[in-house]
């Protein structure tokens, strides 16, 4: 069957939605501010390379136990999922939204704008810690492959030539790289010399 991909953050919106959550949650339950020095201890200790971007990343959603999840995320999406780019919804294939960004915020807007199918970072809803690796790079592909037997990938959307050169590199049509909220055509070939 065949299928376009497109990557979430910066390419369907405007923004990073996981970082944007976050400064929703500080807005809505303040509270959270006490997770915020484990935070900036792991920001330190990644840019160190003394830890991964995955464990940064379990760091930064320790404040999930604290609030409302659900409501968060009903109330985050509230506000922001008429930020979705209109071109998304033009699509004449079935799509295939694949992100790094937590699986407990993206399921809602998955609903909300119809995607065909999800793939991202899975996390535990009460801890916030995530479960397995971080989809992102190369695991996303290997992600696709683990759910998907059968494929063929016409088109690729993203707004990151470095992280996603793994999925760029699955197309059979065309490479869309966002820019500003526009798609800008370019061959892998030509871009990566491959």
């Amino acid at each position: 069957m065949e299928y376009d991909i497109y990557d979430f953050d910066k390419t369907l919106v405007p923004f990073d939605s996981g970082s944007l959550f976050i400064a929703y949650c500080l807005i809505h339950y303040p509270w959270i501010i006490i997770t915020a020095p484990i935070i900036l201890a792991g920001g330190l200790l990644t840019l160190l390379g003394i830890i991964s971007f995955t464990k940064f990343k379990r760091a930064c959603f320790s404040f999930v136990p604290l609030i409302p999840l659900e409501r968060a995320v009903k109330g985050f999406w509230n506000m922001h999922e008429k930020q979705v780019y209109p071109w998304f919804f033009e699509r004449k294939r079935k799509g295939i939204v694949i992100s790094a960004s937590p699986d407990f915020l993206l399921k809602e807007i998955a609903k909300r704008a119809g995607f065909d199918y999800l793939i991202c970072t899975h996390h535990n809803e009460k801890t916030g810690a995530i479960i397995g690796e971080n989809c992102r790079g190369e695991e996303k592909v290997r992600r696709l492959n683990e759910e998907f037997k059968d494929y063929k990938i016409v088109d690729v959307y993203s707004d990151s030539y470095k992280h996603d050169k793994y999925i760029f590199s699955l197309a059979e049509g065309s490479c869309y790289h966002i820019e500003k909220g526009k798609r800008v055509e370019f061959k892998y070939k030509e871009k990566y010399g491959e």
